[in-house]
C-alpha cells in the first residue's frame, strides 16, 4: 500500500487497495487520511471521495490543531481577565508601567483615583464598549471636568482598554467610533508681546529667568528650574537635559525621555543675555542658576514658581488675562514658531512632545499653511 505525505506535520493520503498510486484517479476506491491528533495519537479517517478531499481534511485538520493552543491560551486569559473588576486590573497595568518617572507616577494615580475608579472600579473588564466609553467622557463633559484633564483622563482609559484588547478580552476595540475629547484652541490663552513684556518684569530676577526661558526656549516649568549654564552648547543652542522634579524636588530626567537623553533647542539671543546677566548678578552653583533660597545645595523649588505668580495677580499691576496660566509662556513659544512658519515638527522636538499629534492638536490653528496660500505656492513653482 502506497501513500503520499504532505508538509511536515500534515499527515499522510493513500488508498488501501491493489491499484499503484499513479492510478488513484482512475481507481474506484475510496481516500483515506492519516495524521497525529493534538494529543499526539495516531487517527485515520476515511471515506473521501477524491483526492482534493483528503487534503483538504488534513489542511483542516493541521490549522486546527496548530490553533489550538493559542485559542486555549485566548481562552484562559479571557476567563482570568473578562471578569475582573477595572480596579484590580488597571492595578496590574500600572505595575507594569515601570518607565515612568514619579511625577508622571502621581498624576497617573490622581486620575486614577479621581476620575476613572470612581466611575469604574466595580465594573467587569469583558463590560466595556464604545458606549460605555463615550458615555463616560459626557459625564466629564456635564460635570464641568477641564479639557485638559479630560484628555488625560481618556488617554490613560484608552492605554488600560487597548491592553485589555490586546490580550484578546474584547473581540472588537471597545474604543472603536469613540469620539475623544476635543481641544478647544481659545482655551489656550496666548499672552501678546506687550502682555509678556509686562508681565515678566512685574516680580524678582527669578521670575523673569523662568518666563523668559519658557517663552523663549519653549521649557516647561521644571526644565526652567534647573537651568544651567553649562548647557549652552553654542550661542545659539541650549541643551535641556533635566528637569526638577514636582515630586522629589530634585533634578531627574526629562519628561517621556530616558536618563541621559536630552533636547537641543533654540536660544535666542536676547534669552541668552538674560541667562548671563542673571549668572553675573547672581553667580551660580556647580553651574545651576537656580537654587533653593535657604539652602543652595537643593535645586530650586517647585512651588516657588507658583507663589510668584500668585503674587503677581494678587498686586494686579499688570494686566493678566482669564484663565492666563504660568504654562501661557510656553503657548507663547509655540505661537511665535508656528506664526513665523517654523515647521511643526521641529516645534514639536523642542518642545518634548511625546507625537506629533500632541503638538498638531493643541497648536493647529496657530499653523499660518491654508489651502489658499498652498495654491500660491504651487502655482510660483509651476510658473518658474
Amino acid at each position: 500500500m502506497a501513500s503520499k505525505s504532505l508538509a511536515r506535520g500534515m499527515g499522510t493520503f493513500f488508498k488501501d487497495c491493489e491499484h499503484p498510486q499513479a492510478r488513484w484517479s482512475k481507481c474506484p476506491h475510496e481516500y483515506k487520511i492519516r495524521y497525529r491528533s493534538a494529543a499526539g495519537k495516531q487517527t485515520e479517517e476515511s471515506g473521501f471521495a477524491t483526492q482534493d478531499k483528503a487534503i483538504t481534511r488534513l489542511t483542516d485538520v493541521y490549522n486546527a490543531k496548530k490553533a489550538a493552543p493559542r485559542n486555549q491560551s485566548r481562552a484562559d486569559r479571557i476567563h482570568k481577565y473578562g471578569g475582573m473588576q477595572f480596579r484590580e486590573y488597571a492595578a496590574e497595568w500600572k505595575a507594569g508601567q515601570r518607565d515612568l518617572g514619579a511625577a508622571s507616577v502621581r498624576h497617573l494615580n490622581s486620575l486614577l483615583e479621581h476620575h476613572l475608579f470612581p466611575a469604574f472600579q466595580s465594573r467587569r473588564m469583558n463590560t466595556f464598549d464604545h458606549k460605555v466609553v463615550d458615555d463616560f467622557i459626557q459625564t466629564m463633559e456635564r460635570n464641568g471636568v477641564g479639557l485638559a484633564t479630560q484628555s488625560n483622563t481618556y488617554d490613560k482609559l484608552k492605554a488600560i482598554l487597548l491592553d485589555a484588547h490586546r490580550l484578546g478580552i474584547f473581540d472588537q476595540n471597545p474604543l472603536e467610533g469613540v469620539k475623544p475629547p476635543q481641544y478647544d484652541p481659545t482655551r489656550a490663552v496666548i499672552p501678546s508681546v506687550t502682555q509678556l513684556r509686562e508681565i515678566r518684569a512685574a516680580d524678582d530676577d527669578t521670575f523673569l529667568l523662568i518666563a523668559d526661558l519658557m517663552s523663549g526656549c519653549g521649557m516647561r516649568n521644571g526644565e526652567a528650574a534647573a537651568v544651567n549654564i553649562n548647557n549652552i552648547v553654542a550661542d545659539d543652542v541650549y541643551r535641556i537635559s533635566e528637569q526638577v522634579n514636582q515630586t522629589t524636588r530634585d533634578y531627574a530626567r526629562l519628561k517621556h525621555r530616558k536618563a541621559g537623553e536630552y533636547r537641543d533647542v533654540p536660544l535666542p539671543a536676547r534669552i541668552k543675555d538674560t541667562i548671563d546677566w542673571y549668572a553675573d548678578k547672581h553667580g551660580t552653583v556647580d553651574g545651576y542658576l537656580l537654587r533653593h533660597p535657604k539652602d543652595p545645595s537643593k535645586a530650586f523649588p517647585y512651588y516657588g514658581l507658583d507663589i510668584r505668580w500668585r503674587r503677581i495677580k494678587t498686586a494686579g499691576h499688570v494686566d493678566i488675562p482669564e484663565r492666563m496660566v504660568i504654562y501661557s509662556f510656553r503657548h507663547f513659544f509655540a505661537s511665535n514658531c508656528l506664526t513665523n512658519g517654523i515647521p511643526i515638527t521641529d516645534v514639536a522636538e523642542w518642545m518634548g512632545h511625546r507625537s506629533l499629534d500632541i503638538t498638531f492638536k493643541i497648536y493647529r490653528h496657530l499653523m499660518p499653511g491654508s489651502i489658499g496660500k498652498a495654491a500660491k505656492i504651487l502655482d510660483v513653482g509651476l510658473a518658474a
